[in-house]
């Protein structure tokens, strides 16, 4: 992902929600402040594979399946317990660290990458759990401007954001096990949130000349607005 592609609808993230954009760019720095260049030659077996973006909806709890069918699995924040309860393995997890922050760390001194995204809000997170993780283990993001040891794949929300990063090493195929996008039981600003989940999914999709079968039978009503299509 190009920044000057993802520049545009970035703003019109920080518009609807009312972020600061100076705020992202602390977190950044204080993530960059532990982060170290990680070498994407780890990520090679993405290229070519089937991947599941494991999702922490509801629904995970019986789709676990699908995950243990891919050939690399990409946990979103809590899908990860639900992937390790289950017996499956995780190759990768994505988190801002607002859930299940214990899991990213063991994960992390395990020899599994964590994928740690810096944004305004999150920078007392990672002050606090920084420095338990397994440097060398992290792969830090940011949604704003990349630097040296942070990088910026694209996406929103720990789920879209995993789909971006698996786009961007090379996936042949994504799968979405444990995604709820009309979940109610979730606040007004988590909703609004999942909406755009779903906006970038459908521009991955269209960037990808792909078909997610999470997004069959809502293409149709989905706000294409600030989507560079």
């Amino acid at each position: 992902m190009e920044l000057a592609e993802w520049e545009p609808v970035y703003e019109a993230i920080l518009r609807e929600f009312g972020f600061d954009r100076s705020a992202d760019e602390r977190a950044r720095d204080v993530l960059a402040e532990f982060a170290t260049p990680i070498s994407f030659d780890r990520f090679a077996e993405l290229s070519g594979a089937t991947v599941a973006i494991a999702g922490g909806g509801p629904s995970m709890e019986h789709e676990t399946a699908t995950a243990d069918r891919a050939d690399f699995v990409v946990a979103a924040s809590v899908a990860a317990d639900f992937l390790l309860e289950a017996g499956i393995d995780i190759d990768l997890m994505v988190t801002d660290l607002d859930k299940n922050v214990e899991t990213a760390i063991d994960l992390s001194h395990a020899g599994v990458p964590v994928a740690v995204h810096a944004h305004g809000d999150n920078i007392p997170a990672l002050g606090e759990y920084l420095p338990e993780f397994e440097q060398g283990q992290v792969l830090a993001t940011t949604q704003a401007a990349p630097t040296e040891s942070v990088y910026n794949f694209g996406g929103f929300t720990d789920g879209d954001r995993a789909a971006f990063l698996a786009d961007e090493f090379g996936a042949d195929e994504l799968q979405f096990p444990g995604w709820d996008l009309d979940d109610e039981d979730v606040d007004p600003v988590k909703r609004q949130k999942l909406a755009w989940a779903e906006r970038l999914l459908y521009w991955l999709e269209t960037r990808r000349d792909e078909r997610f079968a999470v997004l069959d039978g809502r293409r149709g009503r989905i706000d294409t607005t600030d989507l560079p299509l």
